[in-house]
């Protein structure tokens, strides 16, 4: 008796059971923005001097504009539990080790550019770095650079930003982006006074230079995240903001050559083979050729340290 077999039923199509991410860049911008040039307009509007009068409450909250941003978008996707943006870095204990060799090597742009700039006639002095360490101690002087700028910015540009954007494009032109837009973000600086950017001036060859050094500065601070994570971008972000204090560096010629330092590091880096792995050894997201955005980090996010990035 012949016999009839029912087709078996079909599967349904798999879904990933986790929501898509929302648009949540521009609400980073938006916030980084907004919360830093309207504190930053209310210390301009006070007046005085940044850091010695009723100003500098508006002025230090503006300078943590990128980390309250940051804070906001994370909670965000949390409470919408979204996913991890795929290119998120953490620190993996593999990888910690490189933070401190990428912080001697942001300081290694600036003092070689500044022995070049000597060289060439320069005055190079350390009264500054004596002046600072001695005005409230070394160990003060340091948490200070810690904290303005590496703790109140990194986890915004680096590690909120910076993610999300290299889902749209690649490494080097995502890197320019945010350096551009770097640069724009510290622009009501130079009308506030007590600081370096209104000491430099904004229409000068000094405020240029400034501008145009957030480029390279960023491009290395991004390199560093893909790297080790916010640790090693924080560590080159103080790098290079601390040999610049120290240094005292804000002349034309000087900055000019800390940033043509920067260039040619930056070409050496992104260039070699070191700058095509992905952090940790755990593949090459996002690359070109490498599949699904992301795939390849899975492996470093499940061997980072708990909860140290902010996306």
């Amino acid at each position: 008796m012949p016999t009839t077999h029912a087709p078996a039923p079909r599967s349904a199509p798999h879904r990933d059971p986790r929501p898509a991410p929302r648009h949540d860049l521009p609400l980073y911008f938006v916030l980084a923005f907004l919360v830093a040039w309207g504190c930053w307009g209310a210390a301009l509007a006070i007046g005085g001097d940044a850091m010695k009068s009723a100003a500098a409450g508006p002025y230090l909250l503006g300078a943590f504009a990128p980390l309250i941003a940051a804070f906001v978008v994370r909670v965000r996707r949390r409470r919408r539990g979204e996913p991890v943006p795929a290119y998120v870095v953490r620190t993996a204990r593999g990888t910690l080790w490189r933070a401190p060799l990428l912080l001697l090597l942001g300081a290694a742009t600036v003092v070689g550019g500044a022995l070049l700039a000597h060289a060439a006639g320069e005055a190079l002095s350390l009264d500054s770095a004596r002046d600072a360490l001695d005005e409230a101690g070394p160990a003060a002087f340091l948490v200070s650079m810690v904290v303005a700028g590496p703790l109140s910015e990194e986890a915004g540009w680096r590690g909120t930003a910076y993610p999300r954007l290299r889902e749209r494009a690649g490494r080097v032109p995502v890197a320019l982006v945010l350096g551009v837009v770097w640069a724009v973000w510290h622009l009501p600086l130079f009308f506030i006074e007590g600081t370096v950017q209104k000491e430099l001036g904004l229409f000068t060859p000094g405020g240029l230079f400034f501008a145009l050094s957030n480029i390279p500065m960023a491009m290395l601070c991004c390199f560093a995240y893909e790297r080790a994570g916010i640790v090693a971008s924080m560590a080159v972000h103080f790098a290079v903001n601390t040999s610049m204090v120290l240094l005292d560096v804000k002349t034309p010629a000087t900055q000019a050559l800390i940033v043509g330092m920067q260039a040619l590091v930056l070409v050496g880096l992104y260039a070699g083979t070191w700058g095509d792995g992905a952090a940790g050894g755990a593949g090459t997201a996002g690359t070109a050729g490498a599949g699904e955005p992301g795939r390849g980090r899975e492996g470093a996010r499940g061997a980072g340290t708990p909860a140290e990035y902010v996306s």
